[in-house]
């Protein structure tokens, strides 16, 4: 098999893992476990509490002294432990800990994977830039397997995603062994803990616009949580309904999510045109447009013959809002900070994103989620509303706060392989 092929397994592995309780999860610890609001943002506030550094630690570690590959099996070793683990877990600060610990070893890998892919393909010859996507792509689709193999089998409310996450997350730790060795670049000038959270980039918070990107980035983080933690478990209260209880999407409430990750593959090809001609402000306003539409969708939609268009629009709206904020902020940081401190910039931005802004907007968005309930049956369609708001106003202050004048003949150097 030759090493394109082997590398695509690892991806579709690796992102499947991830697919197989990251959408779910929330609906099982309410739904089956009867966690609040509050619980389940704090269970969710694990992943960004582990992106703040464990990533950066991890990099260090593969880069001076283990093997990137056999770091790699480590990490899943510890997945599959945690998540076993909390597949036996019914009580939220267990759960918290159990999922802590996973968090702390899974957000290490995903650099990971993209470290061992790109030597393996520099070893064999190849070019990066245009093999790495076509493998990265392998991800996205194990992700969307995942989702619907969990729903298909009726595992959503139930804690054998947790199983299953946990044995593929050792299938993929034996499978890692098996790759070639990735040698640690001992004599090469490494780049420093600093370095890699970002600190040294911590001098662009004196440029007024730098400044004003990092915070709105954080809080565009914060938005992001909010579909993955409650997305799930809003479709699953349609039971509730006696006219919904039978009906497709609450019986395959993944399905439809995964329409998200399929409309995310879609928007990424238009990013690059997108920033030639508009500019990196009218992207990123594109993208809290989108998160407020797809927030207000929600509001209004219902699995009913007509309410489900706006179910199904939502999901297509947040490959835009994904990725015109994503994919894009990368893009903006890469074009325009000093390339002394490029690779720092990038880890500032990957902090405030996947870091404080996923934890920030679990622990919040799990209040908001509370604050709206009555008895255990929560409002949606207000804390949608409410949620759809806070995009709209991200985009209103964005507007008047982030003066950044485009111009449209500079070169633009995309990176889209993240």
């Amino acid at each position: 098999m030759g090493i394109a092929s082997r590398l695509k397994i690892m991806s579709f592995m690796q992102y499947f893992i991830w697919g197989s309780w990251l959408v779910t999860l929330g609906s099982y610890m309410i739904n089956t476990l009867h966690f609040s609001g509050a619980n389940v943002g704090m269970v969710y506030s694990s992943k960004g509490l582990a992106a703040i550094i464990m990533p950066a630690l991890v990099g260090i570690v593969a880069d001076k002294w283990l093997r990137a590959e056999r770091a790699y099996c480590l990490c899943h070793l510890i997945c599959a432990g945690a998540l076993g683990y909390a597949a036996h877990v019914d009580q939220p600060g267990v759960m918290f800990w159990a999922m802590l610990v996973n968090a702390m070893a899974f957000m290490p890998t995903i650099a990971l994977s993209n470290s061992i892919s790109y030597y393996c393909l520099e070893k064999a010859g190849m070019d990066t830039v245009s093999c790495f996507p076509p493998i990265r792509v392998f991800g996205t689709v194990g992700f969307i397997v995942a989702m619907w193999a969990i729903s298909l089998m009726g595992f959503e409310l139930s804690n054998v995603q947790l199983y299953i996450a946990s044995g593929s997350s050792f299938i993929l730790a034996v499978y890692a062994l098996t790759l070639p060795p990735v040698p640690c670049a001992k004599n090469k000038a490494q780049q420093s803990l600093a370095g890699k959270l970002g600190l040294n980039a911590l001098v662009l918070f004196k440029q007024p616009l730098m400044m004003v990107f990092f915070l709105f980035a954080m809080l565009l983080g914060a938005v992001l949580q909010i579909t993955n933690t409650f997305g799930s478990p809003f479709l699953h209260d349609f039971i509730r309904d006696p006219q919904f209880a039978d009906s497709f999407i609450v019986k395959y409430p993944s399905l439809l999510l995964s329409v998200s990750q399929m409309s995310e593959v879609g928007f990424i090809l238009t990013i690059p045109y997108f920033l030639k001609r508009y500019g990196i402000k009218v992207v990123m306003l594109m993208s809290m447009i989108a998160w407020m539409l797809r927030f207000g969708l929600f509001a209004v939609g219902d699995p009913s013959a007509s309410g489900v268009i706006f179910l199904l629009l939502s999901m297509i709206v947040y490959g835009c809002a994904f990725d015109f904020f994503n994919i894009s902020g990368s893009v903006f940081v890469e074009q325009e900070v000093d390339p002394a401190i490029r690779s720092s910039a990038q880890g500032l931005f990957m902090t405030m994103v996947n870091g404080i802004g996923a934890w920030v907007g679990s622990i919040l968005s799990g209040m908001a989620v509370d604050y709206f309930s009555v008895d255990g049956v929560k409002h949606w369609p207000t804390i949608w509303l409410v949620f759809a708001a806070y995009a709209l106003a991200l985009a209103v202050l964005f507007l008047f706060s982030f003066h950044y004048r485009h111009q449209p003949d500079k070169t633009l150097h995309t990176s889209l392989s993240h």
